[in-house]
């Protein structure tokens, strides 16, 4: 049975973008119905809705009022997004002021609800909008962070509609966990993840980097969001964009790295140290390109350590049980010792709570869409997660990071 997706469009001028989040739905099988406010129809038509989702479009409480549409849509509905979500739509949804059909939706719906905000950058920061976001997120609500951009006119800033294919994926992260049976089990915790590949200069043209392409981590932030975290994302070198409702920390070195993880753990409940950090970086980059005719037949480039961002991590954190540490070991095996040895054998050296181990020899996991791991806990637990999607291995991580919360 496809998942039933109520889609609500709120009168702002971004409403012509929900076309696409309701093409995306509907392309990835949802059966989706659309409640426009009586504003938004003032910017895209009950035609133009009608004609995308193939179903009538409901547009206010007294339209087939024997099916009592502004309860039942809301009880059965999978999941509710609202997008663009207005400033004056949240501020009725969090003070359950049902005047039109789809505060009512919102005020009845017993299943996740999604809001992707759209609007002005002053309305975004206004202290009402940022006390009512808070209070939504408080009662489990995801609230997608606005896109930096161009808005109406001239003005740019925060307040525009994230991307409608990742507000697409975020409804699908939060299906995916109603269909396992998860709810909104980290609700309340703030996170933070590192992820990606760090670049270490060599001189101002080259550097020395890692296959990694940054899609675990992204996904390790993306299925926190759906299920209720506050993440944020320190993020290196990325093949991929980072999810609609992250708070994005850009990186390039291992450096770098260290000095926004070590600012921003104080303040959080979880780590996740996903990054594929350089364990060494040259020792004296150089000022000006190297010529080929300066190196003669052969090249020297010394190395220096890196520190070690994990352990550091540990140590800072004395002896509080939090912020609980996850680790991630990018393991090959040696001629003496296996993945999952080397792994223990880290645990151990690290110290952190949590260790995820993946063998990413032969190309099996950089760049790929699946993986495997096992998780080691510092009690001697281990959790064997079998080759699946990213997105499913991020899962299975939350889960063990949530029983050990617990």
């Amino acid at each position: 049975m496809p998942a039933r997706v109520v889609l609500g469009v709120a009168g702002g001028i971004a409403a012509y973008k929900a076309c696409e989040v309701l093409r995306g739905l509907t392309e990835t099988g949802c059966d989706v119905t659309v409640v426009p406010t009586s504003a938004a129809l003032r910017f895209v038509g009950a035609a133009t809705w009608e004609a995308l989702s193939g179903k009538p479009v409901a547009t206010d409480v007294w339209q087939d009022a024997h099916r009592v549409p502004h309860v039942r849509l809301g009880q059965d509905a999978d999941c509710i997004i609202v997008a663009p979500a207005t400033a004056d739509l949240m501020a009725r949804a969090t003070h359950g002021i049902a005047d039109d059909l789809l505060t009512n939706v919102l005020l009845t719906a017993r299943c996740p609800v999604v809001l992707a905000p759209a609007m002005h950058t002053e309305m975004w920061e206004h202290p009402a909008t940022r006390r009512n976001v808070e209070l939504l997120r408080e009662r489990g609500v995801l609230v997608l962070d606005p896109a930096s951009g161009r808005l109406t006119g001239a003005d740019t800033g925060p307040g525009r509609l994230p991307d409608p294919a990742a507000i697409v994926a975020a409804v699908h992260d939060v299906l995916r966990g109603r269909a396992a049976g998860r709810s909104a089990d980290l609700a309340g915790r703030r996170i933070l993840i590192s992820a990606g590949g760090t670049r270490e200069e060599w001189d101002p043209v080259r550097f020395i980097g890692n296959r990694s392409s940054g899609r675990q981590g992204v996904e390790l932030a993306r299925t926190a969001l759906s299920r209720g975290a506050a993440v944020t994302l320190v993020a290196a070198h990325m093949d991929v964009d980072p999810p609609a409702g992250a708070t994005v920390v850009r990186v390039e070195s291992a450096d770098q790295m260290r000095t926004a993880v070590l600012e921003a753990a104080a303040a959080v409940d979880i780590v996740v140290m996903a990054a594929a950090v350089a364990d060494f970086r040259p020792a004296e980059p150089g000022e000006h390109k190297l010529k080929r005719g300066e190196t003669g037949p052969d090249l020297s480039l010394p190395l220096a350590q890196n520190p070690d961002i994990l352990h550091e991590l540990v140590e800072g954190r004395g002896p509080a049980p939090r912020p609980l540490i996850v680790g991630f070991a990018a393991e090959t095996g040696d001629p003496g010792r296996d993945v999952l040895t080397l792994g223990r054998e880290k645990l151990a050296r690290k110290g952190c709570d949590l260790l995820v181990v993946n063998d990413v020899g032969s190309g099996r996991v950089f760049g790929q869409a699946d993986n495997e791991v096992v998780i080691l806990a510092r009690d001697g637990a281990e959790t064997v997660v079998p080759r699946g999607s990213k997105a499913d291995v991020a899962d299975a991580v939350w889960d063990v990071v949530a029983r050990s919360l617990d």
